[in-house]
């Protein structure tokens, strides 16, 4: 059987790219807590010192920009000035105006069906196979892992040293299609000026090793740790972070296909949220439902259009009930309306996952935008497109030959 390796990598909650993300998606939750139909494009940069913020917004709510930013910071664990970037002491600049009006027409009102337009072009993938629990791929799935470790010792206390910026990057050996070890870990976190041994033995006992599947990890298994030997410039103040910069970390970390469309600051009206979201859903559900052991979904819209252009699926040959990847697009194009919006429009997908209301506004244990901003947008139950609630529609088409 041919052996192959295949690396993925996640950052941290404190990695730039991340808190930009972070800030984000939380100025988006300000807006939709008191106006689920608030039209969001937020981009954030933050570098030494400094935070802009900036895009597009339409909402009937007042939001303290300000005041989310520096929150953001603040729960992040940026609060020593000595790293030179901290939530009290940062500038922070916005830059927001509001939505194009030329854009707005096309969503409100699409060209083909008088339902919700889709905010934009593009296409989107969704993807989901048999490697782990969670439907996930292995290297993706136990890097985010070694990520939520991290930021776990690091607000206990256990690892008192470390601070929030961070890297993790995992290589599995492959039988086949199958994970069969962990040949590589890779974790670089930023520090207090400490010994570089105690650094290095520390991260192996506390975060590496209690994370990891114990029968995945060999006495072949490389580990590299702060490999530089320092890391203790870090964060916004060692590297300039950017929203939407971490679009491989946000998904499958490579194992699958990506439409290029980054995730944080967009409301749902933006297919290249939803719509991934929705393709990961329908993947995971398909595969849930026992029709294939790996799935890729690709959806594409034209803007201002409700109706996608275009459904694929792709199985990679493992379809395992009795149909062709046509057969389950067919399947697919029958599924249930909601509120009189068709299949796969963006009003299906807002509707049917609740993309407009996050339980985390009500609920602490609930879901937010902000809560996808970190660890991955996927992989995790609490987000509504992890859910397997669509598995028996799915065999109730299957058992009626509905067919389009």
């Amino acid at each position: 059987m041919e052996r192959k390796l295949f690396t993925s990598e996640s950052v941290s909650m404190g990695h730039p790219d991340k808190v930009a993300d972070q800030i984000s998606d939380a100025i988006l939750d300000a807006c939709l807590k008191d106006d689920p139909k608030s039209r969001v494009a937020c981009e954030t940069f933050v570098t030494t010192g400094t935070v802009i913020v900036g895009g597009e917004i339409a909402t009937k709510t007042y939001v303290d920009v300000q005041n989310e930013v520096r929150q953001v910071i603040r729960e992040i664990g940026y609060t020593d000035s000595g790293m030179g970037f901290e939530a009290d002491g940062c500038g922070v600049h916005v830059l927001i105006h509001e939505q194009s009006a030329d854009i707005s027409q096309g969503v409100d009102h699409s060209a083909d069906s008088g339902q919700t337009g889709a905010g934009d072009q593009g296409m989107m993938f969704g993807y989901a196979c048999r490697e782990t629990s969670e439907l996930m791929p292995a290297p993706i799935h136990w890097a985010h892992r070694l990520m939520e470790r991290h930021a776990e010792v690091r607000f206990s206390g256990e690892l008192a040293w470390l601070r929030p910026d961070a890297k993790a990057q995992v290589t599995f050996e492959y039988n086949g299609n199958k994970p069969s070890a962990i040949q590589a870990v890779v974790l670089s976190s930023q520090t207090e000026d400490i010994d570089i041994g105690q650094i290095r033995a520390d991260i192996e006992e506390k975060i590496i090793r209690p994370c990891l599947p114990k029968e995945l990890l060999t006495n072949e298994t490389a580990f590299h740790i702060n490999p530089t030997g320092k890391f203790v410039i870090g964060g916004p103040h060692g590297d300039a972070g950017l929203t939407g910069r971490k679009i491989i970390v946000d998904t499958y970390g490579g194992s699958a296909r990506h439409g290029g469309g980054a995730f944080s600051g967009k409301d749902s009206t933006k297919v290249d949220r939803s719509a991934a979201y929705a393709a990961r859903w329908i993947a995971k559900n398909i595969v849930q439902a026992g029709w294939a052991d790996r799935c890729e979904v690709q959806l594409a819209y034209a803007i201002g259009v409700a109706l996608p252009v275009s459904l694929r699926v792709d199985t990679f040959g493992t379809c395992t009930a009795g149909m062709d990847d046509e057969q389950i697009v067919r399947h697919l194009r029958n599924l249930q309306p909601w509120n009189n919006a068709d299949p796969l429009t963006p009003d299906w997908i807002i509707g049917t996952l609740g993309l407009q209301t996050p339980t985390g506004f009500a609920d602490p244990n609930g879901w937010t935008y902000r809560k996808t901003a970190c660890h991955g947008h996927f992989g995790r139950e609490i987000f509504p497109w992890e859910s397997i609630g669509l598995v028996e529609e799915l065999k109730s088409l299957t058992a009626s030959g509905a067919t389009a």
